[in-house]
């Protein structure tokens, strides 16, 4: 695997919008699979930044709506494309992860859009808590690509819980079950 080439520093890096989000996936170098899945994320994030964007200025009911269900297909198009990645991907603890945060993803930009096309007064909660997991999902993407450019299988496992006993018996247990060997 190829290490990704940033152009600038990661600390000097800030991602203020989507657009951020999409500019900063097309600034590495990475191999094949890493590339691939850096331009399903950029789709994914111009989607986001496309609905939001039209949100926020207040366009036609119409338009939003029309986005929205964009944004829908571009979730739905990234999750097929993820079933695709080879082992390498799959075996990352932070993989799972990932895909937990685009399913809730999912799930909140479809209900978003229902909210819209039903033109419920609760639009507009829907629309936060779907920003807000957009946040969430691409922010678990860039950790996922960081950790497989980095090779990290052996670095993204959860740390092994430490073994303390417990208690006069349990730590008594323990001496026992070394002394025996």
């Amino acid at each position: 695997m190829v290490r990704m080439a940033l152009t600038r520093p990661l600390s000097q890096l800030t991602i203020q919008s989507f657009g951020d989000i999409s500019r900063f996936l097309r600034e590495g170098v990475a191999d094949e699979e890493s590339r691939q899945m850096r331009d399903s994320m950029v789709v994914l994030a111009q989607a986001v930044d496309t609905a939001v964007r039209s949100r926020r200025a207040r366009s036609d009911a119409a338009d939003i709506t029309r986005h929205a269900a964009a944004l829908v297909q571009a979730v739905r198009a990234h999750q097929l494309f993820l079933t695709g990645l080879g082992s390498a991907w799959h075996s990352l603890y932070e993989f799972g992860a990932y895909q937990n945060a685009l399913r809730e993803l999912r799930r909140a930009v479809e209900s978003w859009h229902k909210a819209l096309v039903q033109r419920r007064a609760d639009e507009g909660a829907g629309f936060d808590r779907m920003e807000l997991l957009a946040w969430r999902t691409l922010g678990e993407g860039l950790l996922l690509i960081d950790m497989y450019e980095q090779g990290g299988q052996a670095h993204s496992e959860p740390p092994p819980r430490e073994r303390r006993p417990q208690g006069l018996w349990a730590r008594a247990l323990d001496w026992w079950g070394r002394a025996r060997r």
